[in-house]
Order: structure tokens, then C-alpha cells, then sequence
């Protein structure tokens, strides 16, 4: 193990894992003692016990927040959904799993295509700063999106406002379609949610060394272990980089 990568990835003598605890299929709980317990916590353990160090977990409510703490020494890797506005100041592996993001329409719409969503006159609940929020904000034209702060509001909002399309991910709108008499969730998907690890773009040495780690995991079938020890229904191991 090179030095310099210790010294990037564990300054502090640990390595501080910064977790997206919203993100119910790779957060899946906690244990005992209070740390996150899932597929990207097992993910940045697995990484401490290469670099020989001991994890410490940096939870965070939103993607979003982890992401505005890069550079500022408060995590030494994060595990989020790699996005270009995000890679301005994290230095990404690729995905080492992704998650179908699609959307939910009530009962009674007309809508039955992916494609049809993008229209005037389509209001399209989102969870503000999610993955799949960022990805719709680069590319929709011309329908409106209605941001929320969180997964709930944002299907409470889609309810109240009666809104004509709820995005998300596919498992989370399972959950939500079965609340809802006569909705459907639209065949395909608009994109899909590239979970990766990352860390300050400084971190050069690192940076590199976690992208032949991520590989490395995905061909050993490490990350489909920890897929299946913690049953997680819709998460899937990512391709090859």
C-alpha cells in the first residue's frame, strides 16, 4: 500500500466515511452502537481494512450536504451518486452499483411512456439534490419540476398539489404506488442512479487507487455479497468501468 494513498485517504489516522443516510436501499439501518449499517457502510469498511486503518462513519441526511463538504476535511471518502455538478470537486470511481430511476403517475393519466413525461403543462415532484433530480434538471425541457426537500414530501407534495408525475427510484415508488389506488409506474427508466466512491479532487493518488479498488470489488463479487447480506431488493452491481 502506497504511503501517499494512506496519507490521502487517512490523514487523521482513520478513515472517515461519509454516508448518504436517505438512501434506504444502501443504508439499511444501524446497529448497537449507533454506526450505519448497509451496502455502502460495508463498502467503506471494506476499504479501512485495505488500507489497514479502522472506519469512522460521517453520516449525512442528504446527498446534497455530503457533497458540499469536500475539500473541507470532514470526510475522507464519500459514497454517493456520481454527478457531473458533484465531480467539480469530488474525484469519482465509477459506479460500483445503480439503481433504475423512473416515475410514478396516478390513476386515470394519460401519460404510459417515459418519453410522454417531458411535456408542458407535466409537473414532476423530485426530491431536491437527489442523483435523479440533478440528472432531471440538466435535461428536462419542457416540463416544470416541483422540488421538495425529501423523499416523503416530495410524495406528499405530488398527493396534495395532485402533480402529474412523482420521480424516483424504482424500489422507494413500489413502496409509494401500493398507497395509491389506480397508479402506475412507467416501464423503463429515465436513467440510472451510478453509485460510486469519491473523494477530494486533490486526492490524485487516491483517487486513483479507489477506482482499481471499486473494479476490483465489483469482479471479485464482493459488492453482490454485500448486496445479498443485507437483501437489498433493486440495487444492482454496476458493469466493468
Amino acid at each position: 500500500m502506497s504511503p501517499e494513498v494512506i496519507a490521502q485517504l487517512a490523514p487523521h489516522g482513520v478513515l472517515r466515511a461519509g454516508i448518504n443516510m436517505s438512501n434506504f436501499l444502501l443504508v439499511t439501518g444501524r446497529n448497537a452502537s449507533g454506526d450505519p449499517e448497509g451496502v455502502s457502510p460495508s463498502m467503506a469498511r471494506a476499504i479501512a481494512d485495505n488500507l489497514g486503518v479502522p472506519v469512522k462513519y460521517v453520516p449525512f441526511p442528504k446527498p446534497g450536504e455530503l457533497a458540499d463538504q469536500a475539500g473541507n476535511d470532514v470526510w475522507d471518502i464519500g459514497l454517493i451518486g456520481a454527478e457531473p455538478a458533484r465531480a467539480k470537486t469530488i474525484a469519482f470511481t465509477a459506479a460500483y452499483a445503480e439503481i433504475e430511476a423512473t416515475y410514478l403517475v396516478p390513476g386515470g393519466s394519460a401519460i404510459t411512456r417515459i418519453e410522454d413525461v417531458d411535456k408542458p403543462g407535466i409537473r414532476i415532484a423530485v426530491t431536491d439534490r437527489s442523483a435523479y433530480g440533478l440528472w432531471l434538471d440538466r435535461n428536462i425541457k419542457h416540463a416544470t419540476l416541483v422540488r421538495s426537500a425529501s423523499l416523503d414530501s416530495a410524495f406528499e407534495q405530488f398527493q396534495a398539489e395532485k402533480l402529474e408525475a412523482l420521480a424516483g427510484l424504482r424500489p422507494r415508488l413500489i413502496t409509494d404506488v401500493a398507497k395509491l389506488p389506480g397508479a402506475r409506474i412507467l416501464d423503463g427508466q429515465f436513467t440510472a442512479v451510478q453509485q460510486a466512491v469519491g473523494t477530494a479532487r486533490a486526492n490524485e493518488a487516491a483517487a486513483a487507487w479507489l477506482r482499481t479498488f471499486v473494479e476490483d470489488a465489483k469482479s471479485s463479487g464482493l459488492v453482490a455479497r454485500f448486496i445479498e447480506q443485507h437483501k437489498v431488493n433493486g440495487l444492482s452491481v454496476a458493469p466493468a468501468a
